[in-house]
């Protein structure tokens, strides 16, 4: 009777015990290009079925300290959701700026760069080595551009599974929006994520079809639209709509539904 108690115990522990408490986080540095090294916040679940690679908005310096712990962008949208993308079993590494762009600006000007790319090509190919499954870029606002530019630069075994889209950079007057890029050049499916009341003035929803019409020769292309939630401070900041504030399990659970029906 010991011995079966014993066993039962184990097995009602095993079923309590929270999904995140099986996921392995660490740190790790990747050389990327002569000198330069990539720092990724790495979560890794049992028997990953995708993997994702984490496109912060923003200038996209977290900054990330050895133990986990970041500097900037905690807040953002798919930083602050990364547990959710794990707890479904997905392999998620989060991208911080490379080794030289430790400063201000991070990745602002760089995220449509030939270095930027290889960087991420260095970063795909990694994650390869570490699960044999798809793997996905995942960026939101100005990480939409990063996503976009290697998707459409990167072709072939070397570039992503799929991208993932979310509240997107649909017009602006720095840089060259999203739907100036050169969309068709994309093959891999391209799941497209935005809030209707999305406030920021670079990602109106009323500019929505011209993205979705860019990427209509990809492989798959969908768009989830969302609707509801909190919106609190600035428009185009993760707390909004912008950064889908409330309603965070839902759109990831569509987001990782889409990519593994793929």
């Amino acid at each position: 009777m010991t011995r079966r108690w014993l066993l039962g115990f184990v097995a009602l522990f095993l079923i309590v015990v929270p999904a995140w408490a099986q996921i392995e986080t660490r740190v790790v540095d990747i050389p990327t290009r002569p000198g330069v090294t990539q720092r990724l916040l790495v979560l890794t679940p049992p028997q990953p079925r995708a993997a994702v690679v984490i496109l912060a908005g923003g200038h996209g310096g977290l900054q990330l300290f050895p133990n986990g712990s970041m500097r900037w962008g905690d807040t953002n949208f798919l930083v602050r959701t990364r547990h959710l993308f794990a707890e479904q079993g997905v392999l998620v590494a989060v991208l911080d700026a490379p080794s030289d762009r430790q400063r201000s600006p991070f990745l602002a000007e760089f995220r449509q760069t030939p270095e930027h790319v290889t960087d991420l090509k260095a970063v795909m190919a990694w994650l390869r080595g570490q699960a044999r499954v798809p793997v996905w870029l995942v960026g939101t606002s100005r990480g939409t551009q990063s996503a976009a530019y290697v998707a459409s630069e990167l072709t072939g075994p070397e570039g992503p599974d799929g991208i993932v889209l979310t509240s997107s950079i649909l017009s602006d007057d720095k840089t060259r929006a999203v739907t100036a890029m050169p969309l068709n050049r994309i093959r891999v499916p391209v799941l497209v994520v935005h809030h209707e009341q999305d406030g920021c003035r670079l990602c109106a929803f009323a500019d929505m079809p011209k993205l979705m019409a860019g990427v209509a020769q990809a492989r798959a292309s969908h768009l989830l639209a969302f609707a509801g939630g909190v919106s609190q401070g600035d428009p185009c900041g993760p707390m909004a709509h912008h950064g889908f504030n409330g309603i965070e399990p839902e759109v990831v659970q569509q987001v990782v539904a889409w990519m593994l029906s793929r």
